[in-house]
């Protein structure tokens, strides 16, 4: 199958699995308790004004009926409003969802080199070395992202006063404004995401390190570091990137404890605060959004992935 055959299969099945995921996340919001009633009509409203609210969000309707006149609308590029401020969610989306891109892309740049050189090492190496760093990276990835950010600032705000305990955005700001709002986030999801790579390329270095032209390579004098960057790293790339992507993937869920943990302006914590209001449309879009963007990742490195494992065959 060639890359182009390739690239249209796999955004054929991203395309039904975006549909798919989108239907799922209305289904959440829908059997969630509550609705958006309270948040628009007021806690004090009567029967009356509740149900006139109800009707004019929609909420009377089947929620069959109202998943597919919002997948209408969203092939039309129209995402609706929010129940609560009427915001449209397209231009929360605008704002919010560049700070957090921002933060994965700082995330990756501090996690992909670390990961990369533990990885190499370890897988390499082996021995106590290996067991060593193997076993604190499955200890870090099970420890819970709140928990990390909690003893981050407990360290570096608390006892060793190096940054604020709250970094505040000003209203209409970026993060880059306050660049120190960006450390303690940036660090939190590094600590989980460098669990989370150096594991997957730790694995795909030692099976690169144990195939047969590597031990031959090893039998002609090969070693170290010209061993790494003549054998073992151009036939473990492939597998490496797809590690990077499945790492990207769990950074998206830990971003949304994150930013709200920190109060980061990010997608993830409109997300929160959507949820909290049972705001279907917001909650429906962001979740849509957050999708596509994982599986474009996810494409992306399957078909550098597919690249580089091609021109690792053709270079045996």
């Amino acid at each position: 199958m060639n890359l182009l055959a390739f690239a249209a299969r796999r955004l054929a099945g991203a395309a039904v699995l975006l549909v798919l995921l989108s239907a799922a996340a209305f289904a959440a919001t829908a059997v969630l308790p509550g609705d958006a009633v309270s948040a628009v009509a007021g806690v004090d409203a009567s029967a009356t004004q509740r149900a006139e609210v109800r009707a004019d969000l929609g909420l009377d309707r089947p929620a069959a009926e109202r998943y597919a006149a919002w997948a209408a609308d969203a092939l039309r590029g129209d995402l609706g409003r929010g129940f609560v401020g009427e915001r449209p969610v397209a231009d929360v989306l605008t704002t919010r969802l560049p700070n957090s891109l921002l933060l994965a892309a700082l995330t990756l740049a501090v996690t992909a080199p670390l990961a990369a050189l533990l990885g190499l090492w370890t897988g390499m190496r082996g021995g106590g070395a290996d067991r060593v760093v193997s076993t604190s990276a499955q200890i870090l990835a099970a420890v819970p992202e709140f928990v990390v950010a909690a003893l981050l600032v407990a360290v570096l705000a608390v006892w060793l006063e190096v940054l604020p305990r709250v970094s505040v955005i000003p209203l209409g700001g970026t993060p880059l404004d306050v660049p120190h709002a960006l450390v303690l986030p940036v660090l939190t999801l590094s600590a989980v995401g460098l669990a989370v790579a150096t594991r997957l390329l730790r694995a795909s270095v030692a099976d690169t390190a144990a195939t047969p032209y590597c031990e031959a390579a090893r039998l002609n004098g090969v070693r170290g570091v010209r061993l790494a960057v003549r054998h073992i790293l151009p036939n473990a790339a492939g597998p490496a990137v797809q590690a990077l992507t499945l790492t990207t993937g769990a950074l998206v869920g830990s971003a949304v404890v994150v930013e709200n943990v920190f109060d980061y302006p990010g997608i993830g914590r409109e997300l929160q605060l959507a949820v909290a209001a049972r705001d279907v449309p917001m909650v429906q879009g962001i979740a849509t959004a957050l999708v596509a963007v994982m599986l474009a990742v996810l494409l992306l490195g399957d078909i550098c992935a597919r690249l580089l494992g091609a021109r690792e065959e053709h270079s045996r």
